[in-house]
């Protein structure tokens, strides 16, 4: 696993990981009556199989393997539907994409991104949804599906750049 869920989630079982957010999208999409296409499955199952923001084009590279009329419509359509859903969130600030985790709450997507190797956690603080909620409200605000991506640098690269600056020092 590359993402920074690795540094705190030791035993990760990815496939069993991808079956709950499968499962998760069925049971959200059958309970608001919404379509979930084989299409629509097979670009969420890519995004989750990454593990990791995954940009449009790379899932289509995925995609055109299974399917000879696949194309950047397809995926972005797909994309749409899935944000619009809440089973996926758009990274802004790396163009990529990312699976939910936790589809069946609604809440504004938190992540830390890191700004060298640009993995990507998702952070779920229900007192920073709360706050944000409450100060659109009093500025009657309507917030539409929101992702807020707060960069730095993860523990992996900090780690790396101190080493390089002691080799450099010796």
């Amino acid at each position: 696993m590359t993402d920074l869920r690795s540094a705190t989630q030791h035993t990760h079982d990815h496939d069993a990981c991808i079956d709950v957010a499968l499962r998760n999208a069925d049971e959200l999409c059958n309970a608001r009556g919404l379509n979930l296409t084989p299409v629509r499955r097979r670009v969420l199952e890519i995004v989750w199989r990454a593990h990791e923001p995954i940009g449009a084009y790379q899932i289509l590279a995925e995609l055109a393997k299974e399917r000879d009329k696949a194309a950047p419509p397809t995926v972005y359509r797909a994309l749409e539907f899935l944000i619009d859903a809440g089973l996926v969130h758009r990274i802004d600030s790396l163009n990529a994409f990312m699976g939910c985790d936790t589809p069946l709450q609604a809440h504004v997507a938190q992540f830390f991104v890191c700004r060298e190797c640009h993995r990507a956690l998702e952070i779920v603080d229900s007192a920073i949804g709360r706050a944000l909620a409450a100060r659109s409200r009093e500025l009657g605000f309507r917030i539409e599906p929101a992702t807020l991506e707060v960069k730095g640098v993860c523990e992996r690269c900090a780690a790396s750049t101190r080493d390089q600056q002691q080799t450099a020092q010796q």
